[in-house]
């Protein structure tokens, strides 16, 4: 019999094992954690600069609608709100959860990014959560892992980085577990004892490999409970998309050990046909918001989710029925700690004057300070922690108010 050394295990893993390289946490991109709490937050990176514009539209500004008169149709109206804005009807499915208070948005606001609009850019500093003042090389980690370094006691599963891209809002030196739905593990317990003998000197690849299994396990949920046969039945309702299957996972983890956890949705880059795309992205935003809901069950009550983009969209539609990289957007709010039913910002108008370089929504608020002031309420960090070592310079302003 030949001998089975690491490097061969490694190289013909996919092929003993049955299972692909992104079953292995260094490859995945779906982040968790559990922690001294029992609140729940949930981020997500729309990746593309959503148009905020388009998703809560500010109706009640008389130089909107002759700005944007070949994106919408008419007859599909948006979804009433406050009577300044409406709700891009695709996120009807969301729609009561704005009645029930569990739906909220932030409009006008953004990162100190400004002018260069590159998407890479963008999303580094949205992710470090720093000021312009910081270089990109000099932040190596992210705010919510830059969070999780300040408070103590926390477990392996305290938070999760979800999906393939990476998430370098989790990234740093606070422990934060990654899954990936490509985790495809068929592996016999004998196969698994032979991991474990082979692997057994080396900590590393024994315990990557371990922690790969049990990640692999971790996948599906249990189906015993209430809540559980939800889920799955969720899941089979023709329902499972890889964006759904990333929701699922972190509902089911959500409502166990873990505390935070991160996913990126992408596909916000709307340069052409927008009135044909945009209305795909937000029914599979509203669906992934709807599985975290029903996979958390009761812990619903407990939970905040944010989602936040790099950037908005300029006001004026272009050439190509689309619209172009901007400055201010939206941020959404979901969850059942959340006061919802508002658009919390301060609204800077839309005539030329009050655009930001004559072309984008003006900036009246820092994404930042929104997100610092979640975690406040739900965490009760120190205003000083979060103004000096999760977001540094960050100036948090008055109390918004986001949550119960």
């Amino acid at each position: 019999m030949a001998d089975i050394t690491r490097r061969g295990l490694l190289r013909g893993g996919a092929a003993v094992l049955g299972c692909s390289a992104a079953a292995f946490p260094l490859t995945t991109t779906v982040t968790m954690a559990s922690a001294p709490w029992d609140e729940r937050l949930v981020v997500l990176i729309l990746r593309g600069a959503m148009d905020g514009l388009d998703v809560v539209r500010p109706v009640g500004d008389p130089h909107f609608a002759p700005a944007r008169a070949g994106l919408f149709d008419a007859a599909a109206p948006g979804l009433p709100l406050d009577g300044f804005f409406t709700l891009h009807p695709s996120l009807k499915p969301l729609h009561p959860l704005w009645g029930k208070g569990e739906l909220g948005v932030v409009h006008a606001v953004s990162t100190p990014y400004r002018d260069k609009r590159s998407h890479f850019d963008g999303q580094d500093l949205l992710e470090a959560g720093t000021g312009m003042d910081v270089s990109r090389l000099a932040a190596r980690d992210g705010w919510l892992n830059r969070m999780l370094q300040t408070v103590g006691g926390l477990e392996g599963q305290t938070a999760f980085a979800i999906g393939r891209d990476e998430m370098k809002v989790l990234r740093g030196k606070a422990p934060v577990m990654n899954w990936s739905p490509d985790v495809a593990l068929d592996i016999t317990p004998q196969t698994r004892l032979l991991l474990e003998h082979v692997y057994h000197e080396d900590p590393l690849f024994r315990d990557t490999a371990l922690e790969a299994i049990e990640l692999a396990e971790l996948a599906e949920p249990d189906t015993s409970t209430e809540r559980g046969a939800a889920l799955n039945a969720r899941l089979q309702e023709g329902r499972s998309s890889s964006m759904n299957d990333l929701a699922a996972f972190a509902a089911d983890r959500l409502y166990h050990d873990t505390r935070i956890a991160a996913f990126s949705v992408p596909g916000w880059d709307h340069h052409r046909g927008q009135a044909k795309v945009m209305p795909q992205r937000l029914e599979l935003l509203a669906e992934v918001i709807e599985t975290l809901r029903i996979g958390l069950g009761d812990a619903w009550s407990k939970t905040t989710v944010l989602a936040m983009t790099e950037f908005g969209r300029t006001l004026r539609e272009n050439g190509t029925k689309g619209t172009d990289h901007g400055t201010g957007g939206a941020m959404l709010m979901a969850g059942g700690a959340i006061r919802g039913g508002r658009v919390l910002g301060r609204w800077p108008g839309l005539s030329e004057s009050e655009l930001y370089d004559r072309r984008d929504l003006m900036p009246t608020g820092d994404v930042r300070a929104y997100a610092a002031w979640a975690m406040r309420g739900l965490f009760g960090l120190e205003r000083g922690v979060l103004e000096r070592s999760v977001f540094p310079g960050l100036d948090m302003g008055s109390d918004p108010g986001l949550l119960l």
